[in-house]
């Protein structure tokens, strides 16, 4: 194995034509094909990490991950053999789980794959002609069932497994849509195809046993359980020239290779043929992806569509439309969005869809997006940045700044920055290019296109020209070392040109054939060129001429380069060897064991080679070149090689090829000896800008300058507008606030003459708890003394135990102590004789080192001494034969290689040696790394606490700043003061206008009442129609019952009728059979006919009664009116009834009071009486008074008795008229009251 070490660092492109090419591994994190890797690619970090292809693999074909994310299956064809690679996704890096690459059946490759929702199965699926499916176990690499879906060699495009059902399993192909399901031990077929067969390009699960199809003339279809369900076409909502704009491309893109027929996803080539027929192309559905409330698929050039599943039904509605956006930098905008998405997947929380073109593009869409562009079209966005869509024909990198330049057969030229993985500049034109050189200081490029080549500034923002020569199909260009030249070759002639003058400085011609490869020595006095004509020629720049030539017929050329001494040239070409050439001839020649090496660099430090082959794979070696197979070799792309370059410092490999794909490598050399050259001067940060461009933004940035002093005055002069707003309202709430300020001060006040009268009563309170809760205590008291003496007896009995216990625990502890020394004496015995034995044996392993090292420097000497002797003898005795002494020399040569194989052997082992030691020493190493990071730490702290001290000063010195602008302000708000006045002058104009307003505004109002009442008659007049349908709907089911009446009436003579049929041959039977039949059903019959007749009758009933019906609601609306008017009269009286039943209830009481006055009043004339008859004649004078007094309270009592009439009758015509209200038709009482009744006493006082 060789000493040079190539790792993956980052990879621009994607293979767009692999099946299934994108998904998501996590929220973050996607997985796609590039080159021949998959790549995990974190979208927030901008990270990538590799998961290589198998060893000789030709490329891959189709991609699937499983339901969980923790496996990806990739298929690929390896040495011309199908295989099947199971990745395990969840180990960092990713481990190969499972390889299947021993079939029983024929095979040619793997077009489809699909994991089961439990991970445990995979489903495959075959290329024509065999079209096998293939269920298998793939943990044991089992398979449970194969059949073939397709006997007529038709393609077939997708292949899946029901998300929710292991066993069921779906195929789309050309006339072909299957379902079926596994069971014992084989799949069987559960759907048969219906109507006209369809070409189905993609289909995707919604549903448990629901599956969407799309087809290549823009229909899609819905079918559950085999059965279809639905079907919708995909509308052109523009008429499109695609067929021949689709020719276009297919002309000029004739050297780009796309897969064959039979690959899963139809390519270009496809489209073109199956729609040359066609004028206008219906819309393909390449890609179906299911989301939770629908889906989406593609449908046509640039265009997604999402559907969204109707509630309560089994459809779905397009719902958004995505859009691939017009690219400004294309030649063509108008074009630049056609291409078809081949590949759609959504993220795990459906937030981003991400989707792949068949331009090689990613274009991504977060979903909340296309929720907020109603009506309009959403537009995707690039994932990372635009990539190669064709093969790359051209590479370059400079010295001054880390950029990469590519051109490619997709018209675009493209610069990348290999430090930050971006794209730097990127452009398309209207022919191919061919080749790109970049010049050493990273502002200029030299672009060879199909018909010129152009010299062009890098500007910030763009690719300029300023320079074109008419060179024609320039397949190869470079500039100089120094930058002062470029050459570029035209067929088999090389033009050399100052960078200076930009003038032809002279002309090579020497080649037959067409020159395939050009380079410069490194102080550019010398071109090395190389062709398919087999010839390599070094040309002296001064003279124009050839210096040296190597001409080999056998052999077309792909690459030269060139030992940085200038000395040795080293060639690639078709004849599978690497040469080393020198002094016009072959040194030596190395195989390159059944691959032809198409491109090959050497370090500037001239220890590192690095070859690119037919087959995609690099190679890595050590110069000087190994006798053996001694190389590194890595998967790189999915297509031969085209160019190779390493940065100026040796750090990174750059490798392109004809899959469209660039890959940046880290080298290093493991001997140390390929350490990177220190650069002296960091990457230049200058970029060109013409005059024009900064003229153009200067005048920009006066426009925006004035605009922002104007935008300035405004935002001050709306500042002091309402700084005098703010003003008024501050006056306001000030007088406000005094108001509330004062209130809240009487309020205050109440509130502490409230607060004074309860802590008066608080305070008693507080002493009448206290003193009983005096009483409690000395209860508690007496209680606790003798709780306490009780517990103080048992604390003495338990104290007692835990001294016993205490004593039995120290007796064991001390045995404990005893054997526990003993014990750790045996150890530290035992552990200090193994230190011993092992310092021993270290002290021996490192007298064997110095033994060996003496040995080694003895021998050394010893052969450097031989080998001296030799060289004398064989000098003195060979003189005269020049041709044997060679041969020897060649022989001292090959055993002075192996004595230097043994001494790296020997060397290689002391460094074993000594990294055991040093393993030792590198853990203290780490500790004090640890240190030096804390102190850095601390330091870095300090620094912070500098820094944030010296913002408080500048903040301080703001607020000083602000403050002094703040004075000024107030001044300008003096001189307001008085425009404000003027324009409250202004304002009364307006206030009138307002006033004009606000009448405008009440006679809205009315009419809004206006129709507020309109409403309410639309109202009634549905709840008409209601009471029709009502109706209605009774008559239908009447109708109904008669129709199934009549039904059955019709089943049973049918019954009776075969019976009949019987007697056929016995006539007297068979007439006494019909007259029964006769008899017992023309009654009915008859009855029927009545009914008939009778649907007259019905029509005029329903006439009379919808008559009715109008009436009746014409009658209701008078009734709802006049209760409305009459409504608050009502009420109002209900209200005065109210008031006089109280009034009645407070009489009640009074009668009642004066019943009792007066039965008392009673009770003293019966005893006045007898008192008069006893004292008659005693006291006369006496005798008036009583009587006096009587008559007083006989008058007081008739007076009561008139009132109590009065108001009685009173009550009696009130009763009377609510009685009158009540029996009119729509009125109710309010609430339900009723009126009290009266007692029998009171009608009885009334009757009298």
């Amino acid at each position: 194995m060789s000493a040079v070490v190539a790792q993956w660092l980052h990879v621009f492109g994607l293979r767009a034509h692999v099946a299934n090419n994108i998904f998501f591994f996590d929220e973050q994190i996607i997985i796609y094909p590039s080159g021949n890797h998959c790549v995990k690619y974190n979208v927030d970090q901008k990270w990538q990490k590799f998961i290589p292809g198998s060893d000789k693999s030709q490329g891959m074909l189709a991609l699937s991950i499983s339901p969980n994310r923790r496996y990806l299956a990739i298929s690929e064809i390896v040495q011309e053999k199908p295989v099947i690679t199971i990745y395990e996704l969840s180990s960092i890096p990713c481990r190969k789980r499972k390889v299947l690459n021993t079939f029983d059946f024929p095979v040619q490759k793997f077009i489809s794959m699909a994991f089961s929702p439990d991970s445990k199965y995979l489903l495959t699926q075959t290329s024509p002609p065999e079209s096998n499916l293939v269920y298998w176990l793939w943990e044991k690499q089992k398979v449970m069932a194969i059949i073939r879906t397709d006997t007529q060699n038709n393609p077939i495009y997708q292949v899946s497994i029901n998300p929710q059902d292991n066993t069921q399993v779906c195929v789309t192909g050309n006339g072909m849509f299957k379902l079926l399901r596994f069971a014992e031990g084989t799949l069987k077929q559960t759907n048969f195809q219906r109507g006209e067969t369809q070409n189905y390009l993609a289909h995707a699960w919604v549903a448990e046993d629901k599956v969407i199809v799309g087809t290549d003339t823009g229909k899609l279809f819905l079918f559950e359980s085999g059965d279809q369900r639905w079907e919708t076409n995909i509308m052109v909502k523009e008429p499109t020239d695609s067929s021949k704009n689709l020719e276009v491309i297919h002309e000029s893109e004739s050297l780009v290779e796309f897969p064959p027929v039979s690959s899963p996803v139809p390519s270009f080539e496809q489209i073109v043929t199956t729609s040359s027929h066609n004028q206008l192309v219906m819309p393909r559905v390449f890609a179906i992806a299911a989301y939770s409330k629908g889906f989406a698929c593609s449908a046509g050039p640039g265009r997604v569509l999402l559907f969204e599943k109707i509630e309560e039904k089994d459809f779905y509605r397009e719902s958004r439309e995505i859009r691939i956006p017009v690219d400004p930098q294309s030649n063509d905008p108008s074009q630049s969005d056609k291409q078809d998405i081949l590949c759609m997947c959504f993220s795990p929380s459906e937030e981003t869809l991400v989707a792949s073109t068949s331009k090689n593009q990613i274009y991504s869409i977060t979903m909340s997006l296309t929720e907020i562009s109603k009506g309009e079209p959403a537009h995707f966005e690039y994932l990372m940045y635009p990539l190669h869509s064709a093969s790359i024909t051209g590479l370059s990198t400079c010295i001054r700044k880390p950029l990469i330049a590519t051109c490619s057969l997709d018209r675009s030229v493209r610069i990348w920055n290999y430090e930050s993985n971006t794209l730097e500049l990127f452009k398309e034109y209207q022919e191919e290019a061919y080749t790109i050189s970049l010049h050493p200081s990273g502002h200029f490029i030299v672009v060879g296109f199909a018909d010129k080549l152009c010299l062009m500034n890098l500007l910030i923002d763009d690719i300029r020209s300023f320079k074109e020569y008419s060179i024609r199909g320039c397949r190869e260009c470079a500039f100089s070392n120094g930058g002062h030249l470029f050459a570029a070759i035209n067929g088999n002639v090389i033009h050399v040109f100052t960078t200076t003058s930009l003038e032809n400085v002279t002309n090579l011609k020497g080649h037959t054939g067409k020159i395939r490869s050009i380079v410069w020595n490194a102080d550019d006095s010398k071109l090395i060129s190389g062709g398919t004509d087999g010839a390599i020629y070094e040309w002296n720049l001064s003279s124009g001429k050839r210096e040296t030539e190597c001409v080999l017929k056998t052999c077309s050329y792909n690459c030269v380069t060139v030992s940085p001494d200038g000395r040795i040239i080293f060639a690639v070409g078709s004849d599978q060897t690497l040469k080393e050439i020198a002094d016009s001839s072959v040194l030596r020649e190395m195989s390159a064991f059944d691959v032809v090496y198409t491109a090959i660099v050497i370090s500037h430090s001239g220890r590192m080679m690095f070859v690119g082959t037919s087959v995609g794979t690099i190679r890595t070696m050590k110069y000087p070149l190994p006798l053996q197979k001694e190389f590194n070799e890595y998967q790189a792309h999915a297509g031969p090689i085209t160019k190779m370059l390493l940065t100026f410092d040796d750090q990174y490999l750059l490798t392109t090829a004809e899959d469209g794909c660039l890959f940046t490598w880290k080298v290093f050399d493991k001997d140390g000896r390929g350490i990177k050259r220190e650069r002296e001067v960091g990457f230049a940060e200058e970029v060109l800008v013409t005059k024009t461009d900064m003229e153009e933004k200067a005048q920009i940035m006066l426009e925006l300058k004035t605009r922002v002093e104007e935008l300035k005055m405004e935002n001050e002069y709306q500042l002091r507008l309402k700084d005098m707003n703010y003003s008024e309202k501050i006056k306001e709430l000030t007088d406000k606030f005094l108001q509330e300020m004062e209130s809240l001060k009487t309020k205050n006040q109440v509130l502490r003459t409230e607060k004074e009268k309860q802590d008066i009563s608080h305070r008693e309170r507080i002493e009448d708890l206290l003193d009983k809760q005096n009483r409690e205590l000395q209860d508690l008291e007496c209680c606790n003394n003798q709780k306490l003496l009780l517990e103080y007896e048992k604390y003495q009995e338990l104290q007692l135990k835990s001294q016993r216990m205490q004593e039995e625990y120290e007796k064991q502890l001390r045995d404990n102590d005893e054997t526990k020394s003993q014990a750790l004496e045996e150890l530290t015995e035992f552990y200090e004789a193994k230190l011993q034995e092992k310092t021993t044996l270290l002290e021996e392993a490192q007298e064997d080192v110095r033994q060996q090292l003496r040995e080694f420097e003895e021998t050394k000497k010893q052969i450097e001494e031989d080998e001296d002797r030799e060289i004398q003898d064989i000098k003195i005795k060979y003189e005269k034969k020049l041709r044997e002494e060679k041969e020897s020399n060649l022989r001292l040569k090959g055993e002075t290689g192996i004595m230097r194989k043994k001494f790296s052997s020997l060397q290689k082992e002391i460094e074993e040696r000594t990294n055991d030691i040093e393993m030792l020493k590198g853990e203290q190493e780490k500790l004090q790394a640890v240190i030096r990071s804390l102190e850095k730490d601390i330091q870095g702290l300090k620094r912070e606490i500098q820094e944030r001290d010296e913002t408080i000063q500048d903040k301080e010195k703001r607020i000083y700043d602000l403050k002094k602008k703040n004075q000024e302000l107030e001044k300008f708000k003096f001189v307001l003061d008085y425009k404000i006045k003027e324009l409250k002058k202004q304002i009364e104009p307006r206030e009138n206008e307002i006033k004009e307003m606000k009448e405008q505004i009440q006679e809205m109002e009315a009419e809004l009442e206006r129709f507020h009442k309109q409403n309410t008659q639309l109202e009634l007049n549905i709840t008409e129609l209601w009471q029709k349908l009502r109706a209605t709907d009774q008559e239908m089911r009447k109708e109904k019952q008669k129709e199934r009446d009549l039904e059955a009436v019709v089943k049973w003579f049918k019954t009776d009728l075969h019976n009949c049929v019987a007697y056929i041959q016995e006539p007297p039977l068979l007439k006494e059979k019909v007259r029964g039949l006769f008899e017992k059903y023309v009654q009915q019959a008859d009855m029927v006919e009545m009914a008939g007749l009778n649907t007259d009758l019905q029509q005029e009933y329903a006439r009379q009664r919808e008559h009715l019906e109008r009436n009746l609601a014409t009658i209701k609306k008078k009734v709802l009116k006049e209760s409305e008017l009459h409504r608050t009269d009502y009420v109002r009286i209900m209200q005065e009834n109210v008031s006089l039943i109280k009034e009645i209830n407070e009489l009640r009481r009074e009668l009642k009071f004066t019943r009792s006055q007066v039965y008392d009043l009673e009770a003293a004339l019966k005893l006045s009486k007898k008192i008069r008859t006893q004292e008659d004649q005693e006291t006369v004078p006496s005798r008036d008074l009583p009587c006096v007094s009587s008559i007083r309270r006989l008058k007081e009592q008739e007076e009561t008795n008139r009132i109590i009439e009065m108001q009685r009758l009173e009550i009696q015509r009130l009763r009377d008229q609510i009685q009158e209200q009540e029996q009119v038709p729509g009125f109710h009482t309010i609430a339900g009251i009723r009126l009290p009744s009266m007692p029998d006493s009171d009608v009885n006082m009334m009757s009298k």
